[in-house]
């Protein structure tokens, strides 16, 4: 029984060897198959041919009108070497490489070595590929592969572009390029220099792999890493790549340009920097139209006035910046904010529902039960117009139900309610406040000391404040009020406060990172639509709050 098992086996590992040596067969005969066949450079025709069988035994020496042949590639020259042996070519004057009818190659010299079908080229060489030419004084074409490539400084021609660099390689297979040191490709609308560059003839699309400038007469783009089609030319860029435009740079961790349509869409850490009047938009996503300076930013979008050293960040759902009657004498812009606006400034705050500011008068208009904040005064309205001089505060107006409140400690609070308001600044203080219309007055007087003497209410149809220092110098009313003075231990509770007293320290921005958090007014504090009356109108007006 064990010598039959031990047969058994023996047939087993016989079977399992006949079995491997057969695969190995198989292999080396599928290995041989797949091989290129090395074939020999056939001479086609030539004008004389001498050998000298002794001195030099494997060399063919051919003069006048050589034809040489190596599969599909026919080779001509004036003279030639044949190498039998390496079965490689020397051939020189007016050589000419040919396959099919798409790809020619000239020179002055060339070495063709049949086995590696590696052609060299030197001197005046010119590669031919359907509407594409390379030019360069040394080329090495690896037929293998279907590859050309320089070393010494070469130029690439299409329809569209020429290309020059100090290394580079193109394969008429593929249409592809690779460039490299010293890079520059020139269209008749811009120049693109980089150091890494690949083009594609076929596309015409540049793939930018490096530091790379795109220069044309508008605008500026430095991109490391994108897309360039100069045929379209449009852009796809990643890497925080700039687009500049006349003062104007917009910077994202990805853009897309459009040179033709004129306009430019950044995505994610945008900034737009107007170096020229000291501004910018932030955001996540921004639009730019460099034909009409249109401009707009949305999701945690920004606007930000650097101009007066403390910069002044606007904050909205959506910023947008119009340029109207472009080119002309009359040309204005105006810089919009929508739904939720909060702003900040060190020493200004403001909250809103929409905010323009329009560069005719320079005016900065709020909208929507607007509030700003300076120290600790609170001033709001049915509207507020802050109009700016030289990039400061010349004057504000504050119309319809005009509020202002100054905290003077955690219960008693400067109070002035009229119709509307105007507020006079120099040198970015205010010096005088105008009160019009239906004034009420709460005021707590002052010692020099600053020890509050009394509560003084009053009521008048136009109030005169003059303030130095940011101090209260004195009041005058029209016509004058009596008022009444109370003692600040007898000051009745209902008297302490107008009827439309409101404080939104709540809403107040507490920084310029606290403009992203929204908080509204609490139920029933917003302002009711008022009947606007006209200002001549001097019966006393009820001004409610919710």
């Amino acid at each position: 029984m064990e010598g039959k098992q031990k047969k058994i086996s023996i047939q087993r590992w016989h079977s399992i060897l006949i079995a491997g040596v057969l695969c190995l067969f198989a292999l080396f005969a599928y290995a041989q198959e797949s091989e290129p066949k090395k074939t020999r450079v056939d001479l086609l025709h030539a004008d004389e041919g001498v050998a000298d069988k002794l001195a030099r035994p494997d060399v063919q020496v051919l003069i006048g009108n050589v034809q040489l042949l190596h599969d599909s590639m026919y080779m001509y020259c004036d003279s030639a070497l044949i190498y039998e042996t390496t079965n490689s070519v020397e051939a020189f004057s007016n050589v000419r490489m040919e396959q099919g009818d798409t790809l020619f190659i000239y020179g002055d010299y060339l070495f063709y070595d049949g086995m590696t079908q590696l052609a060299m080229l030197r001197e005046n060489v010119k590669m031919i590929n359907n509407n594409t030419t390379l030019l360069t004084d040394s080329l090495n074409y690896d037929r293998i592969y279907e590859l050309g490539y320089y070393f010494e400084g070469g130029m690439l021609m299409d329809e569209e572009n020429v290309l020059t660099s100090d290394w580079g390689e193109y394969s008429p297979a593929t249409k592809n390029s690779v460039f490299n040191y010293d890079v520059k490709l020139v269209n008749p609308q811009f120049t693109l220099t980089s150091d890494t560059l690949r083009y594609n003839t076929d596309t015409k699309i540049a793939t930018i792999l490096g530091p790379s400038d795109i220069v044309s007469e508008n605008n500026h783009i430095y991109s490391e890493l994108g897309f360039y089609n100069t045929l379209t030319e449009q852009a796809e860029l990643l890497n925080r790549s700039v687009l500049t435009n006349e003062g104007k740079k917009l910077t994202g961790d990805s853009l897309f340009y459009d040179r033709v349509l004129g306009y430019g869409e950044a995505f994610d850490n945008v900034v737009m920097n107007d170096t020229v009047h000291m501004n910018m938009l932030t955001g996540d996503y921004c639009y730019y139209d460099e034909l009409t300076e249109f401009a707009y930013a949305t999701e945690r979008a920004v606007g930000i006035d650097y101009s007066q050293g403390d910069s002044l960040y606007i904050h909205g759902d959506t910023l947008q910046l119009n340029t109207y009657y472009l080119n002309t004498d009359s040309m204005y812009r105006q810089m919009r904010a929508h739904y939720k606006v909060r702003i900040y400034r060190t020493d200004v705050q403001g909250v809103c529902d929409s905010l323009v500011f329009d560069s005719r008068d320079s005016c900065l208009t709020m909208y929507v039960d607007p509030i700003l904040w300076n120290e600790e005064q609170q001033l709001l309205g049915e509207e507020i117009k802050v109009y700016m001089n030289d990039s400061t505060i010349d004057w504000a107006h504050v119309i319809n139900q005009a509020l202002s409140v100054e905290m003077k400690d955690s219960i008693r609070y400067n109070q002035v309610a009229g119709k509307e308001m105007k507020a006079y600044f120099q040198d970015g203080e205010m010096r005088r406040v105008d009160v019009i219309g239906n004034v009420l007055i709460v005021f707590y007087p002052e010692e020099n000391d600053g020890t509050m003497i009394g509560m003084n209410t009053s009521e008048t149809s136009l109030l005169n404040i003059y303030l130095q220092e940011r101090k209260i110098e004195k009041m005058v009313m029209s016509p004058k009020s009596n008022g009444i003075l109370y003692p600040l231990d007898q000051s009745p509770p209902d008297k302490s406060r107008l009827p439309t007293f409101a404080w939104f320290d709540y809403i107040r921005p507490l920084n310029k990172e606290d403009i992203f958090n929204w908080r509204g007014k609490k139920e029933g504090e917003g302002l009711k639509k008022s009947s606007r009356q006209p200002a001549a109108s001097q019966g006393r007006e009820r001004i409610l709050m919710r």
